[in-house]
């Protein structure tokens, strides 16, 4: 009855169509043009809509299958659990062991081990203690040893009757060399990997073919190209080993995708949903079996976006990245601590990271719903939009003799670099925001203390890289956080006064811009409640020491303000004008040179301000 009812309810209402709520829409928006105000750009290559309605999916494909359905849209599994993995960090094997077995206790069930000379004792030393049957366990090691890694790690778990039980992966990647050093792998690929997947051959659960697009995400990659390089790079794989005479479902079964997760939530939820239903048809076209074509994904939270300096907002980042991974149903997630762009994660932040998964499972029960987002007008647009563009550029490879010779070339690092060094204007221009770095810093804080080095892989690997052919290893913050590495290391720090007159609203807003502008380069910032003549400003400017006078005001009252102000300064401290008047040209004849406003380079204008300032 009460369902009788509710329908009898709604058929009350008549059907409002998308052209309605668009005339509504743009009603409010005064006539502005709908396309124009409200649908966004996006770097992936295609459009994204204000709303969307049941009738923008209707015609996708997507929605027909069922989770643990081919093409595996909607998730590989019939649940969406995930395992929770910590990467261990230590000196030795034995401090690594102790710290495993440590953490296996708090919730870990995935440990990722960092192999240096992949012996048998050094992979008895790390293993000794864990319950392989309900632990996963992942070894990382330099791509010369990845084959003495697998006879070792093979022989051992015959030895101990784990070779049918055990999960987990050994992350053999010779595409490293070239994208991180721009130098090509000196052995034969095909042959190394046709001789590591013979080793593990009795070992059904153990990956040992990486597909690690999670360099690419770091490296600055956009969404689409991290997912299209991700599918080109597996598709090289089972090119390769087909070639070698291996099994297309041996050779599948063994391909272990590492993908990185970027902080633009829905997208990335999509991206892994496209991500598993590309690959399985990539797979299906090598003839490999629908159930050997399920994508074996582990995501880790994103380096890229990290900052340094308000380093607890990378658990915020991290949080939303690790939402959209584990809703998406990914196998396994890792969440970089918030301090790892400084220093070697310590035991607090390895915690918090933790507990970021578990608040996600325990708190907000995700592992409980399977593909939450499917049927979302929304994600099922973006999941196939995404899908697009990847399949775009995965032709775009192959037709240039495959991800091998793209690697090799140089082209994948370059296409990567050029959309690194986009995203660095963006954030450089605030097109891109990172809380506490280019937006709204904590102008007070230090962090040259804090910085710690890391040692290199300790492999004995060391690699001269090749100019113009390697990915780029710079951050989005790594710009500015050098400018306020250079105000901290200056023995002066430069003091900004916010000189505020007239209009309030007007002088509090631009105050309040100017402040976390020029915060940006850990200046000192002076900010007041207003004053009633433009010298009396200045005076106190002078007094407070001030390197830099900022006339916070209206734009009818530059006209006026701004001349006299800077006429009474005569040259003894930096003057500038807070916005964009329409009578900046007319300040510019009388001398005045320095605008800040919103499209502005931020970073460009600071470094030129440092150069004026830092002594």
């Amino acid at each position: 009855m009460t369902e009788k009812n509710k329908e009898l309810l709604f058929d009350q209402f008549p059907a409002v169509s998308t052209e309605q709520w668009k005339a509504k829409v743009e009603a409010d928006l005064k006539g502005a043009p709908f396309d124009k105000k409200l649908v966004w750009r996006t770097n992936e290559g295609f459009n994204v809509q204000p709303m969307y309605r049941a009738e923008d999916i209707v015609d996708l494909k997507t929605t027909d299958s069922l989770p643990g359905q081919y093409p595996y849209v909607r998730g590989t599994k019939t649940n969406n659990d995930w395992l929770s993995r910590q990467e261990i960090i230590a000196e030795t094997a034995e401090e690594a062991n102790a710290k495993a077995l440590d953490v296996l206790t708090k919730g870990i069930n995935s440990l990722g081990f960092k192999v240096k000379e992949a012996t048998e004792e050094e992979v008895k030393t790390l293993l000794n203690g864990v319950d392989l049957e309900k632990v996963e366990v992942n070894f990382v090691c330099c791509p010369r040893k990845a084959l003495q890694l697998a006879k070792v790690v093979a022989e051992y778990l015959k030895s101990v009757g784990a070779e049918k039980t055990f999960k987990g992966s050994i992350d053999f990647n010779p595409f490293k060399k070239a994208l991180k050093h721009g130098v090509e792998f000196p052995g034969d690929i095909a042959a190394m990997g046709k001789e590591i997947v013979e080793t593990v051959k009795d070992i059904p659960g153990l990956k040992v073919l990486s597909v690690n697009s999670e360099m690419l995400s770091n490296a600055g990659a956009y969404i689409y190209q991290e997912l299209g390089y991700a599918m080109s790079w597996g598709a090289e794989w089972l090119s390769l080993l087909a070639e070698a005479g291996v099994d297309a479902d041996e050779a599948a079964r063994r391909i272990k995708f590492n993908m990185g997760i970027s902080s633009n939530y829905f997208m990335e939820l999509a991206k892994f949903r496209a991500a598993r239903m590309l690959w399985a048809q990539i797979a299906k076209q090598y003839g490999v079996s629908d159930d050997a074509a399920k994508q074996a994904v582990h995501a880790t939270t994103s380096r890229f976006n990290q900052t340094i300096y308000d380093a607890h907002v990378n658990l915020l980042r991290s949080q939303t990245e690790t939402m959209s991974a584990a809703l998406a149903g990914v196998d396994s997630i890792t969440v970089v601590p918030f301090d790892d762009p400084y220093q070697t994660p310590d035991d607090f932040s390895e915690r918090i990271a933790r507990n970021q998964q578990f608040l996600l499972k325990e708190e907000s029960h995700l592992d409980k719903v399977v593909d939450p987002a499917g049927g979302s007008y929304y994600v099922e647009t973006l999941t196939v939009a995404l899908a697009t563009e990847a399949w775009k550029l995965f032709l775009d490879v192959e037709d240039k003799g495959g991800f091998l010779a793209a690697v090799n070339e140089g082209l994948v690092q370059k296409t990567v670099t050029e959309s690194s060094e986009k995203r660095h204007t963006d954030v450089a221009r605030r097109k891109e925001i990172l809380l506490g770095t280019n937006q709204y810093p904590n102008i007070n804080e230090k962090a040259a203390d804090k910085i710690k080095k890391t040692s290199a892989c300790g492999c004995g690997c060391a690699t001269e890289n090749v100019e113009g052919k390697t990915l780029p290893v710079s951050r989005a913050a790594s710009d500015f956080e050098a400018l306020r590495l250079a105000t901290e290391a200056a023995s002066n720090r430069p003091k900004v006064f916010m000189l505020t007159i007239g209009n309030l609203a007007m002088r509090l807003a631009r105050a309040q811009f100017s402040t976390n502008f020029f915060g940006c380069a850990g200046y000192e910032i002076i900010d007041n409640l207003g004053f009633d003549t433009v010298a009396q400003g200045v005076d106190a400017a002078l007094e407070a020491g001030a390197d830099v006078i900022v006339l916070c005001s209206s734009d009818d009252e530059y006209a006026t303000l701004a001349p006299e102000a800077f006429k009474y300064l005569n040259g003894r401290a930096e003057f500038v004008v807070a916005g964009a008047p329409a009578c900046a040209d007319e300040l510019k004849a009388v001398g005045i040179k320095d605008f800040v406003h919103v499209r502005c380079n931020v970073l460009d204008t600071l470094r030129d301000f440092n150069d004026r300032l830092l002594k």
